[in-house]
């Protein structure tokens, strides 16, 4: 009896031992892969996208004429850009969207749309309200303010863009003067 007492407790340390071993050994695995992945302690987690060839060949597609940025400061970051064709249904059109972090860490997004104006509007600041005009580079935008978002809002060569985002509508003309 005494041998089958013996060979619990010694299985019970033997237990307790592999998983103290485990627990090193994925401790090591982990604390290797700190060291040799890169990492960005100092990052803000903002995945950045380059959108210049995505803009060119939108251009090429689009039957209006499609409006990127050109010039802007590099602390405007790029975060997401589509072009969908009217073929791909929704019923939103021919449909640019370029995102954008701003400088003050903002969100700013261009959209562009052949689809009509109201629905455009609405899809980008939901339950916008009118709030006045601003001029911008000699071209008379109309603001809108929602209550998560405003945007600056032009109809013009058969689409409507609209500057919208949680960004202030300083940044959003800042934007509005770099389209091209």
């Amino acid at each position: 009896m005494g041998v089958a007492g013996e060979s619990k407790g010694m299985r019970g340390r033997q237990t307790v031992r592999d998983m103290i071993l485990s627990m090193l050994a994925v401790g090591v695995v982990v604390w290797v892969g700190y060291l040799f992945l890169p990492h960005d302690a100092d990052g803000d987690g903002v995945r950045t996208v380059e959108y210049s060839v995505a803009a060119s060949s939108a251009k090429r597609a689009a039957p209006y004429p499609l409006l990127s940025p050109e010039g802007l400061p590099a602390q405007w970051r790029a975060t997401s850009v589509t072009y969908n064709p009217a073929s791909m249904g929704g019923g939103k059109g021919n449909a640019w969207h370029l995102g954008f972090v701003t400088p003050s860490g903002q969100y700013a997004a261009v959209e562009q749309s052949d689809a009509r104006p109201e629905d455009v509007i609405k899809a980008a600041v939901a339950s916008g309200e009118p709030d006045g005009t601003v001029d911008v580079a000699g071209q008379t935008w109309e603001r809108v303010q929602g209550p998560k978002a405003r945007a600056l809002t032009v109809r013009s060569g058969g689409a409507t863009t609209v500057l919208t985002g949680t960004a202030s509508y300083e940044e959003l003309a800042e934007l509005a003067r770099a389209l091209k």
